[in-house]
């Protein structure tokens, strides 16, 4: 056993336990600064989406309850937190390329023109533009670039198949189109969420991910989930 000549203790031990010490503190810092972080990125996802909604004001609260419902799904895929939060922040902001649309064409009260809905399409490959760059914990601009991607490839921009476009992208597209169709639009009336669904449920496995779709379906049907 090693003894201290002077008497005031092991020095093993005493290096020991300022070692732990130590380390406790740098995982406090660390923790501390992990918290800062999400705290501003939390704030400027929020930011963003109410900077994309003061454009489009028919569609308020589309991106958050689009996030609510898309982490929701992904909570009932059994998917862990963080890929629940890599959705919840893609979702809150993949409307973001609509800051490259005029605004009279977001709020235009009839049906669009061919030329003004392929306009309205180059929105997922915006978005992706203006966030690429920014370094998400997470590929946050792909899954906004295919977030219009359907799982035959008939979707946007890139006609990608289904085993091609993220999980988080396909999750996304139908927290998208059920609370798309379920709100009211300039354009139209809500359709509701009964219409919503059987939507998503017709073309399941063929524009949509069947997991995902059951996963929604399961929320509203037997667990009571609201948009609202």
């Amino acid at each position: 056993m090693l003894r201290s000549s002077s008497g005031g203790g092991n020095p093993a031990t005493l290096i020991f336990l300022n070692n732990i010490t130590e380390h406790k503190q740098l995982d406090e810092e660390r923790t501390e600064s992990y918290k800062r972080i999400r705290k501003t990125l939390d704030a400027t996802v929020s930011a963003i989406a109410a900077i994309v909604e003061s454009r489009d004001p028919y569609t308020t609260g589309h991106q958050l309850r689009v996030s609510c419902l898309a982490q929701a799904i992904a909570a009932e895929m059994g998917l862990n937190s963080d890929k629940k939060d890599f959705i919840g922040t893609a979702a809150i902001i993949h409307d973001i390329g609509k800051l490259s649309i005029p605004s009279e064409i977001l709020s235009k009260p009839t049906k669009l023109s061919t030329i003004e809905f392929d306009l309205i399409k180059t929105h997922s490959q915006s978005g992706y533009n203006i966030l690429k760059d920014i370094e998400f914990p997470w590929p946050v601009a792909t899954a906004i670039l295919q977030h219009h991607e359907r799982m035959n490839g008939s979707g946007y921009p890139n006609k990608l198949l289904g085993k091609d476009i993220l999980m988080e992208s396909r999750i996304l597209a139908v927290a998208d189109v059920v609370e798309a169709i379920s709100s009211h639009r300039p354009y139209r009336p809500t359709l509701g969420i009964d219409f919503a669904l059987d939507e998503i449920t017709k073309y399941k496995g063929d524009l949509y991910d069947e997991d995902a779709v059951d996963a929604c379906l399961m929320l509203f049907r037997k667990k009571n989930f609201s948009l609202t």
